[in-house]
């Protein structure tokens, strides 16, 4: 078709560079854009923009075959979706978002604030998050536009934010550029600096190879086999969680300040820690970043200079390389050499630790009534298949319980945000997912006040048919903060929970009112016929998890208030409570 004006020559860029799906919210302000988008691409409104940002987010991370952008209309639009923007750009994340705004003649100039209706500047409250952000206030070039979308999955991916004036989407086509893309290559890992990696590895003793999320699931799935045989223990971060099976014979978990305490304990008596496609943040080694991998080298392979250089944690040696042409280089390195048996000692004393401290603790009180959120994760695991994606929201307990105890299967999809940690995303999140990946099941494990910050888009589950199942944990509050008022101000309790004034519907109530089927569960769910038949039904589904508001999450890294009004924190390898003596010793053989 012939396109007519130069939104149509946007929506056929964009068809051109892979996108096939738009999450949007109609507005006056896109009335163009929009009606490009109607005959090019599957479109999916959305009843809140930050569920529009989330759900791009997370159809772009689950590595389909197609991408994602988001739609949104001036003014509130934007102000709406800037939310799920840094969340994507704390993620490293792949988000597109084109904006409407006003008529360019209509633009506020010389200190007026407001000339246009519904007029903000969105360039001005999107740049601290994007990795590029503009306003069309003229028709780009094509190649000049293509360049600016591109800019989103190059090199460390981030959120490109483009707002176009209405009259610059009504405005004629430009010329069409002739000339193709040249595809931008990241940077590799030179033979010298292979060999120098492979030095270290092969003078090592206690390796760990640490996968992030800058680790791709498909090169994950071409290397699987070579990870096993190498005999090198592998852990991953949070991001890399579905990189690796849980049942492979050299993963040993996930270290994190809320992670696995066998991970924690193994990180710091490892003598070398090669981490790939991971920052390494302070949420992955810990506030006391100054004894991660205490009797480590460090070498850590990032495609951005400035992870690699800020300080924190000591790293020894630095790569700003493709992560994925890292590893599997890496890979064949060991294979070519005489390296049978080499870390045999290590890795079983690496699955050694990881057996006597199991996944779900027996530190926890958990009240008459109520489900142990520990024993319910793990449960789920075994009811889980290999097909399907899961979402263990993205703050709270159900966050980090979830990733501390989930037995990931190989060919699962586990995606959640915790670098923004916010309220709110795993029901977009879900719904992204679910649309990326058709015909499989998306289950869901949210908290109760994560999911009352984005229900409104049950709506959009139940229009698109999306099979996805509810997890909700309901302890009628917000658990972590209940927690933080608990420990650091002796129970001075406020706006945490129902009895301190925070609101909360019925939820059956609440399922029923979109047409959802929920279930309250007890301690012997996962044995319940209805249960079992819900989470194989083809329909959305929701199940109730009455969870303790007193529940107790250990183990975990303790802080301390110090006189000056500063925290302190306990290294990873240090959570608390503090190892029974009986088998202290065992597992800190290296400390």
């Amino acid at each position: 078709m012939q396109p007519t004006k130069y939104a149509d020559q946007v929506g056929d860029l964009l068809v051109r560079l892979g996108y096939t799906h738009c999450f949007f919210v109609a507005g006056g302000n896109i009335m163009h854009l929009l009606d490009a988008a109607r005959t090019r691409f599957t479109c999916i409104p959305v009843v809140h923009e930050v569920t529009a940002g989330i759900a791009t987010e997370y159809f772009n991370e689950c590595e389909a075959s197609g991408k994602a952008f988001a739609l949104v209309t001036a003014g509130p639009g934007v102000t709406n979706i800037i939310t799920s923007m840094s969340g994507a750009w704390l993620e490293s994340r792949e988000l597109l978002v084109l904006a409407g705004q006003v008529k360019s003649t209509d633009l506020a100039t010389g200190g007026v604030r407001q000339r246009g209706i519904q007029e903000v500047d969105g360039v001005g409250l999107t740049k601290a998050t994007t990795k590029r952000s503009v306003q069309l206030s003229r028709p780009f070039p094509l190649k000049v536009l293509e360049e600016t979308i591109t800019e989103s999955w190059m090199n460390r991916p981030g959120p490109v934010f483009i707002e176009i004036c209405l009259d610059v989407q009504a405005a004629p086509p430009v010329t069409i550029a002739t000339e193709s893309t040249v595809p931008q290559q990241m940077p590799v890992i030179t033979s010298d600096d292979l060999s120098s990696v492979w030095s270290t590895l092969n003078a090592s003793d206690r390796p760990l190879l640490l996968l992030g999320g800058g680790v791709s699931r498909s090169t994950c799935r071409e290397v699987k086999d070579s990870l096993v045989e190498t005999g090198i223990p592998v852990m991953t971060t949070w991001n890399g969680t579905d990189r690796v099976d849980s049942s492979s014979g050299t993963y040993v978990g996930r270290p994190n300040t809320w992670g696995q305490r066998a991970a924690n304990l193994l990180t710091a008596q490892s003598d070398l820690i090669v981490a790939v496609g991971t920052r390494l943040g302070l949420q992955q080694t810990g506030f006391n970043w100054q004894e991660f991998g205490k009797h480590a080298k460090v070498i850590q392979v990032d495609i951005d200079s400035a992870e690699l250089t800020k300080g924190h944690p000591h790293v020894d040696s630095t790569f700003a390389v493709d992560a994925d042409d890292f590893l599997i280089r890496l890979l064949r390195q060991i294979h070519s050499s005489t390296t049978s048996g080499r870390w045999t000692p290590w890795l079983s004393y690496c699955r050694s630790v990881c057996d006597l401290l199991p996944l779900v603790p027996n530190e926890n009180s958990t009240a008459t009534g109520y489900v142990d959120p520990y024993q319910f994760v793990d449960e789920l695991s075994g009811l889980l298949n290999s097909h399907d994606t899961v979402i263990p929201c993205s703050s709270g307990g159900a966050n980090s319980v979830t990733m501390q105890v989930l037995a990931q299967k190989h060919g699962q999809t586990v995606i959640c945000n915790k670098g923004l940690a916010s309220m709110g995303y795993g029901l977009a999140g879900a719904i992204g997912a679910a649309l990326a990946l058709p015909g499989r099941r998306t289950v869901l494990i949210e908290g109760d006040g994560g999911f009352a910050q984005n229900l409104q888009d049950l709506a959009t589950v139940v229009v698109n048919k999306l099979a996805i199942k509810i997890f909700l944990f309901a302890n009628n509050g917000y658990g972590s903060i209940r927690s933080t008022q608990k420990n650091y101000f002796d129970g001075a309790y406020l706006g945490c929970d129902t009895e301190t004034g925070l609101g909360f519907p019925d939820w059956n109530l609440l399922f029923r009112a979109y047409g959802i089927q929920s279930l309250n569960l007890d301690v012997n769910w996962s044995t319940n016929p209805t249960v079992r038949r819900s989470l194989s039904s083809d329909d959305p589904f929701a199940f109730i998890v009455p969870i303790d508001p007193l529940q107790t999450y250990w183990p975990k890294i303790s802080s301390r208030i110090l006189a000056n009004g500063s925290m302190q924190s306990n290294p990873l390898h240090e959570m608390t409570p503090p190892l029974p003596e009986v088998i202290k010793y065992t597992v800190t053989k290296y400390l």
